[in-house]
């Protein structure tokens, strides 16, 4: 089939390739035109033959509104546009009213797979009526991994980025436990080859995970990882998890920790520790370090 793809950055450009390799036609767009098969919105829509399904994948918030926005302009009934960036599932529900009044199909997909996704195959979470989603069915297939999983149509329109929320709030608690895990393990005396210890959990454990396979890839590179900063940015989907377990009434501790695990990380001289510092002193005599 034929897809057109706005956005062809590190996600992006990996996604045509294995797309192209499956046997199916790109056309990309990308500001940078040294990377883009066209110089326009309006090019590409006009290289497409309809039923036209134009995938978008940029940035979340203005310019994925943008993006959607300048297409349903674009594009005629009977068309499908595709969000495959983290964009917020409340997001999904209103691109979809705007389109669906021109009569152009909306779904969301959530992407995981990263800087791996070219050889591995990416995890996909879409949502969307099931007309829509049939006309997106071949680049779905051609994009996961080989086998039986790894792709589902989790819902409506909404289900497949909330789906991938959820999936990188569960990231964010995992790596904050082997981060937990690692700190105390190089802490103690009697452990001598933390980087050794972390790569014997690799077979026959129950916490053994791609993430840990990461992690020691990481260990390997720098041992101790004295080469980096102790500062962890957030992609915002963390926060959109523990909103919406506010808002569902849905107990959340290990997530919502590792968020704020993360705020604490951007601290230099953490504001919160000089009151526990100083509370300390004052009700047990507890020494203070003073700048």
């Amino acid at each position: 089939m034929e897809l057109g793809l706005v956005g062809l950055g590190k996600m992006g450009g990996n996604m045509r390739e294995r797309i192209r390799r499956a046997g199916h036609t790109v056309i990309g767009y990308d500001r940078n035109a040294d990377l883009a098969d066209v110089h326009s919105l309006e090019e590409l829509v006009g290289k497409l033959s309809a039923p036209r399904v134009v995938w978008v994948m940029v940035p979340a918030g203005e310019a994925t509104q943008t993006t959607v926005d300048q297409l349903a302009e674009l594009l005629e009934p009977g068309d499908v546009v595709v969000d495959g960036g983290n964009s917020r599932w409340t997001d999904d529900e209103r691109h979809a009213g705007e389109l669906a009044a021109k009569g152009i199909g909306f779904v969301d997909c959530g992407v995981s797979g990263g800087v791996w996704g070219l050889e591995n195959g990416y995890a996909l979470m879409y949502g969307g009526d099931a007309e829509n989603v049939a006309k997106v069915q071949p680049v779905f297939d051609a994009l996961k991994p080989e086998g039986d999983f790894g792709s589902v149509h989790a819902g409506k329109v909404g289900a497949g980025h909330f789906a991938k929320m959820v999936h990188n709030g569960i990231e964010y608690a995992m790596m904050q436990a082997y981060a937990e895990g690692w700190e105390l393990l190089e802490k103690v005396d009697s452990v001598t080859d933390v980087r050794e210890v972390f790569r014997s959990w690799q077979e026959g454990t129950v916490i053994r995970s791609w993430l840990l396979d990461l992690a020691v890839n990481a260990l390997d590179e720098d041992e101790h990882l004295d080469g980096l900063r102790g500062f962890a940015q957030d992609s915002g989907e963390g926060r959109w998890t523990v909103e919406a377990a506010i808002d569902n009434a849905v107990p959340l501790p290990a997530i919502t920790a590792s968020l704020f695990a993360r705020f604490a990380s951007r601290q230099e001289d953490s504001p919160q520790m000089k009151m526990i510092a100083a509370l300390r002193n004052q009700f047990g005599g507890h020494a203070v370090e003073k700048k």
